[in-house]
């Protein structure tokens, strides 16, 4: 039986209050923080909202943030809401150094980006904030405020960011990585995202009213929570009290529609059995679901389906506490996982505001705060666009956990290293693709900006689906689709993308139309297809894929950090294949911005654009291409810790380094491979496939493919730093800014 995941400090910042004490009082109230718009600048005023009732600049003062330096409303109300979990959780700097912090984002610092746009591209005043809009800065910069967290990834899946982050926790915890998680999400309203949900028309020009037959649509909100996940053991061993636990959670892709939500439910249901299954309860044993329950048409009705499907006629209490915070998007699983645990313990149900009319085939949701029987086992829903559906179990913790005859809970705990195998591994980028001639005859590149050398697109896609598809999201499932195909895998049990900027090209358009033309007549597909999760949910649709389902936007460990959430769920037998991806693109625009950070423009370096889509799978393989045999993230590691990875690795035939294409001899990357692998050759692979968010990936796959061809092209050769003797055991390395450390090891077979 798994140890259980305990909750011992949680914090939250929204409409209705900016911590625990002022939201338990609006909830017992049933008082609404939504209202007409105050700090957001936009021309939409008819649509109520729920803000939290701080402007930025007083953000920024609690915080202590001083004036001109860079912030983002969705970072500062970040920490305001982890500052409270740290400090009920009485976790000190020696306890971050060893946490894992997971947030959950997908606008980042969109609101300073639709301010600063045009002056982005046509002068030098705010360039400070440029490196401030993708979601992994706003991530680490909530982390950083505080303290060097043992390792720092951000979930970018819409709606049900944060309660994925919590899963990702969890299993961190699981598997024995780390004691502790410290996980949750962050989101403001912007003028992009509010304009994107009225150009799909799901903004209601009223309160919401959630499971309403008269329901119009939503109400976009903003907020923050975190909560503090740990182990009995460290619990125990800091002598701190648990407020709950995490008793079990699910996962699972509705794979029907990038924003529509099927009929029957298939994505929701499938991620509430789970998460019963996993805590080994029965839906007898829930006594209380704080639903989606969104508003919009589609939502409510598919929910309530997929709930009587699992509930059938004995329903427990079910209500929607968006009609008091708003819909706020990706923080929305962490508050209300919050708003659950202040439920259980002052035994009290959230009743759902504003609705007065039944739905025909629809639920009866809350409307008296008293519960019928005491509340002991509460279900938590968080669903995002593309059918990513994910579902919390959270109960009061007991002083004695039953036995593990007594309560069937399914095995999630590593107890051995599982051996993982890349069955394909398959590229477009800058050099040829879907094939491995680059081997043999790369293409050599002395310019700075290259864009993907594009395959035909005609034996995948129609010439209406290709119509609706920006370059990249063919790129993604052309390399996704003949990844499958090689290693004969139909539907993975999970398809996990890494991304550090999405489909910008869209972003671009969107922002664009804002700056220049004014927020009339904005076009959906540009915010559909803007939002990061796209392209894992375009494979999940397109292959019928209801397996687990994830995205990543941590700037340039974001295909890291997709590697490693396979790995966890690999190492814990919760799946056995997995699709990993790394997809960025590289426009001209966002190339310039990029440049005025410093992050591209160097002297021999090349910018490019990668999709990438490696295969995992625990069972040996005649296709299987190498070996995965070690995997590790660190943060801002201590030498110290630096020296324990390279003992665990031991002895490798090569170091394959993502140095940038700028290789001197003071590099940190190499100053990095050369002190820990003494006498190792060491290798490169950005000369040829250029610099992107997701190059790891290329790293990966390349190094993949050196292994299995057993061939090494001579431009992987660092001059001066040794050539190898075998090509045997490579590790592939990754470091950015002496920060976000991976070290992933490849055997070959």
């Amino acid at each position: 039986m798994s140890e259980p995941i305990l909750i011992t400090g949680i914090g939250i910042v929204s409409a209705i209050g900016l911590d625990r004490a002022e939201t338990l009082a609006s909830l017992r109230a049933e008082r609404t923080g939504v209202s007409a718009l105050r700090f957001l600048k936009t021309d939409h005023h008819e649509f109520p909202v729920g803000e939290v009732p701080l402007s930025t600049d007083e953000m920024a003062e609690r915080m202590g943030i001083p004036e001109g330096q860079p912030r983002t409303r969705t970072a500062l109300m970040g920490m305001m809401a982890l500052q409270q979990a740290l400090k009920e959780a009485r976790l000190e700097a020696s306890d971050m150094a060893r946490a894992a912090f997971v947030s959950g984002t997908t606008v980042g610092g969109m609101d300073m980006s639709e301010q600063f746009y045009l002056d982005f591209l046509n002068n030098d005043l705010h360039n400070d904030y440029i490196s401030q809009h993708d979601c992994g800065a706003c991530t680490e910069s909530i982390a950083d405020h505080f303290g060097p967290f043992a390792s720092v990834s951000t979930l970018s899946t819409a709606c049900s960011s944060a309660a994925n982050a919590m899963i990702n926790g969890a299993n961190d915890l699981r598997c024995g990585r780390h004691e502790i998680a410290v996980v949750g999400g962050s989101e403001c309203i912007t003028k992009f995202h509010l304009n994107g949900f009225n150009s799909l028309m799901i903004l209601d020009h009223e309160q919401c009213r959630p499971f309403d037959e008269t329901r119009a649509g939503l109400n976009l909100g903003e907020g923050a929570a975190f909560l503090v996940l740990e182990t009995e053991a460290s619990a125990r061993r800091r002598g701190v009290k648990p407020l709950g636990v995490l008793e079990g959670y699910g996962n699972a892709c509705d794979a029907f529609h990038q924003t529509a939500s099927s009929p029957d439910g298939e994505g929701s249901y499938r991620a509430m059995k789970e998460a019963l299954a996993d805590a080994g309860l029965t839906p007898a044993d829930i006594d209380y679901v704080n639903a989606h329950g969104t508003g919009t048409p589609n939502n409510d009705s598919s929910e309530s389906q997929a709930m009587m499907r699992l509930f059938g006629a004995d329903m427990p209490p079910v209500s929607s506490t968006k009609s008091f915070t708003g819909h706020t998007t990706s923080a929305s699983g962490s508050i209300e996982a919050v708003i659950c645990l202040l439920a259980l313990q002052e035994q009290f149900l959230p009743v759902n505001l504003g609705w007065q009319h039944q739905m025909p085939d629809g639920i009866t949701p809350v409307t008296d705060p008293h519960p019928q029987r005491p509340l002991r086992h509460v279900l938590c829903n968080s669903f995002g666009f593309g059918g990513n559906d994910s579902s919390l179990v959270l109960a009061l913790p007991t002083d004695t956990e039953p036995a593990a005859s007594d309560k069937q809970v399914t095995e999630k705990q590593a107890t051995a290293n599982i051996p993982v195998y890349i069955t394909a591994a398959e590229q477009i980028s800058i050099q040829k693709g879907l094939c491995e001639e680059w081997i043999e005859n790369p293409i050599r590149y002395e310019e700075p900006y290259v864009r993907s050398l594009d395959v035909d697109f005609k034996q995948w896609f129609t010439p209406s689906e290709s119509r609706r598809m920006g370059k990249l999201l063919k790129r993604a499932l052309a390399t996704s689709l003949t990844a499958m195909q090689k290693s004969g895998t139909e539907h993975p049990d999970a398809v996990i993308t890494g991304t550090g900027l999405g489909c910008i090209e869209n972003t671009e358009i969107l922002l664009t139309h804002l700056c220049e033309e004014g927020e009339e007549n904005c076009k959906p597909t540009p915010f559909m297809q803007s939002t990061h999760n796209t392209i894992s949910s375009l494979v999940s649709i397109h292959t019928r894929s209801h397996g687990y389902n994830a995205t990543y936007a941590h700037k340039e460990a974001s295909f890291d950090c997709a590697l490693e959430d396979a790995w966890l769920q690999m190492q814990l037998r919760c799946i056995q294949t997995a699709l990993v991806g790394g997809q960025d693109e590289m426009t001209p625009k966002y190339f310039g911005l990029l440049c005025k950070t410093g992050y591209l423009g160097h002297p021999g370096q090349t910018a490019g654009e990668a999709a990438v889509s490696v295969m995992l799978d625990t069972n040996a393989s005649e296709k299987a291409l190498c070996r995965l045999t070690y995997f590790k993230r660190c943060y801002r590691p201590t030498q110290d810790l630096l020296a324990q990875v390279a003992a665990e690795i031991g002895k490798v035939s090569a170091v394959m380094t993502a140095v940038t294409g700028q290789v001197h001899p003071d590099s940190p990357m190499l100053r990095t491979a050369a002190t820990l692998f003494p006498d190792t050759p060491l290798l490169q692979f950005k000369n040829l496939f250029g610099e992107s968010y997701t190059a790891y990936g290329l790293g990966l796959y390349a190094t993949a493919q050196v292994l299995h061809h057993q061939q090494l092209p001579e431009d992987m050769l660092i001059p001066g730093c040794g050539q190898p003797t075998a090509l045997s055991r490579i590790l592939v390395l990754n470091q950015i800014n002496d920060k976000d450390y991976t070290f992933a090891v490849l055997e070959a077979l």
